[in-house]
């Protein structure tokens, strides 16, 4: 089985990177296929593709995943090109509560399962309802992750600051922040 784990990483943080680790853990993935957007459609980017690209290998290093560039805004146009068959697309707890929203829902649970990893606290009838709402919520896996306290939008606003990024991302990801002057504004 092969995991799809895709997303802006404006910067990756050690939320993805523990995402990536529990379903490597707990899903028996061959591998996992780390797909850096490069412009999303659904929101604004700071970072080039190339940085975040850059970013996104510097972040999951050390794990048996490939990462690479994606010119598909949209993840149920990425998986009608048929790169991968019955692939696990893995998503945050959050992203699966706005799944209803996503361009083609349904297709997208065609071309693919879901992983959604949840974490301690998190309101298990979110997640419920939109389970509730599928045509085939059996292609649907859940799986545990730890509570990991970090945000693209935080780390951002941190490096904006001038202050530290503490363990809100792995070093070198915070070295090559630094190196490529990134999030200064």
């Amino acid at each position: 089985m092969i995991g799809l784990l895709g997303g802006a990483f404006d910067p990756p943080h050690n939320g993805h990177v523990a995402l990536a680790e529990a379903a490597l853990a707990q899903l028996g993935l061959e591998r996992l296929d780390v797909l850096v957007v490069a412009d999303p459609g659904h929101k604004p980017v700071e970072a080039p593709a190339e940085a975040r690209l850059r970013l996104a290998e510097a972040a999951f290093e050390g794990l048996p995943a490939s990462v690479e560039l994606d010119d598909h805004p949209r993840t149920v146009d990425l998986l009608r090109e048929g790169r991968w068959r019955d692939p696990l697309f893995l998503v945050g707890a959050d992203e699966f509560s706005d799944f209803l929203s996503w361009k083609e829902p349904e297709t997208v649970l065609e071309l693919a399962r879901l992983g959604v990893a949840t974490r301690p606290g998190y309101p298990r009838e979110r997640l419920e309802s939109v389970l509730g709402r599928l045509s085939r919520p059996e292609r649907v896996l859940f799986f545990d992750i730890p509570p990991v306290v970090a945000s693209s939008t935080e780390i951002r606003r941190r490096v904006a600051e001038s202050k530290p990024l503490g363990d809100l991302v792995p070093p070198r990801v915070a070295e090559l922040v630094r190196e490529l002057d990134l999030y200064r504004r």
